[in-house]
């Protein structure tokens, strides 16, 4: 993933807590075989301390490629809109020789698979998922040896995702002017489809820490 300057994550606290506010559902990518294109894979995960946890049906045609290669990558996206080019034609300039853009926030995990398979570790990767998915605690108790998860247990394989590295991307025109990005945000508000309000408040998330930007 190519990151300006501009758009790269302010600091840790910022991707950490865009991926706590709800973001936590992504595309799992792992290599495959010479001759076959990579499988990617679309899953809920959940944090575990550094790691990510994922859980996914035996039948899925990734074990293979992990077995072939376990250095993956979790990759997540929301946020994101596209912004035509008059919105973002310079001052001055006609509308229509504005350039339109996408906005969106990026982070990807690239990480080492370790495969779980032993039925109380299975077990309790799931009662960590729940934990985080289901808080309030409103499900059965997991365990090998009772319903339901217990019989559905041979029917999953878990991983643990050691992440090695993460790259965070957040792309809202940072290197406008100030009136511009808050003139592109207010376009977002009033147009109000699919992702432009939380594209809006990320922009102007980012306005308000930035303020103009200095190279």
């Amino acid at each position: 993933m190519f990151i300006q300057p501009w758009d790269a994550s302010l600091d840790e606290a910022e991707w950490r807590s865009w991926i706590a506010d709800g973001h936590d559902f992504g595309q799992l990518s792992v290599n495959g075989p010479p001759g076959e294109p990579p499988v990617v894979v679309p899953t809920h995960f959940s944090c575990d301390g550094a790691d990510l946890l994922v859980h996914l049906a035996r039948p899925n045609p990734v074990w293979k490629a992990i077995d072939h290669d376990p250095n993956v990558v979790m990759s997540v996206i929301g946020d994101y809109a596209f912004v035509p080019g008059p919105w973002r034609a310079p001052a001055g300039t006609p509308p229509v020789e504005g350039v339109p853009t996408s906005y969106y926030a990026a982070v990807q995990f690239v990480c080492r698979a370790r495969i779980i398979d032993d039925p109380e570790a299975k077990a309790e990767l799931l009662r960590r998922q729940l934990a985080h998915f289901q808080p309030a605690g409103d499900h059965a108790v997991v365990a090998v040896d009772r319903p339901p998860y217990g019989r559905m247990l041979p029917g999953i394989r878990g991983l643990r995702l050691e992440v090695a590295e993460v790259r965070a991307k957040f792309k809202y025109d940072d290197h406008k002017p100030v009136e511009h990005r808050e003139a592109v945000a207010d376009h977002l508000v009033e147009r109000g489809e699919g992702l432009d309000a939380p594209a809006a408040r990320q922009q102007q998330r980012r306005l308000d820490r930035i303020g103009t930007w200095k190279p």
